[in-house]
């Protein structure tokens, strides 16, 4: 269930900012300089909670399936892209502060991996299944 619930957190916190919440910004005529300084807080803060979500999701996924699922298991993997999406926003952010476009592929890179995360299974329930019908 907490797998569950991190994920939703991160992964529909991303989407609404992006593509909820921003654009709403725009659409209720607030300046765009001010926009932008919401928009960058804000996807600043997101990135920062997703990628602590993230190493959450990646304790539960090696407490239920090893350590190992971390590189073998595509659930490990996308999670590991996530966190390099997440660690390379932050990268950008503090070193490269005008390449917005690097920022942004960062963003996206971390909610495709969020998006593809999605449609995985939760950790653990295929052995719950194959227990209640042998």
């Amino acid at each position: 269930m907490l797998w569950q619930l991190t994920q939703m957190l991160w992964v529909g916190g991303l989407w609404l900012l992006h593509i909820g919440l921003l654009p709403v910004l725009g659409r209720i005529g607030l300046a765009p300089l001010l926009i932008d300084e919401i928009a960058g807080m804000l996807n600043t803060l997101m990135v920062g909670f997703a990628t602590v979500c993230v190493i959450f999701q990646a304790l539960v996924l090696v407490q239920a399936e090893g350590l190992t699922s971390l590189w073998r298991d595509i659930r490990g993997q996308l999670l590991m892209m996530a966190s390099y999406g997440g660690a390379m926003y932050f990268a950008v952010h503090l070193g490269w502060p005008q390449a917005a476009q690097w920022q942004l592929f960062s963003y996206l890179v971390l909610g495709f991996s969020g998006l593809v995360l999605v449609m995985q299974p939760v950790p653990g329930w295929s052995a719950r299944v194959r227990e209640a019908h042998p």
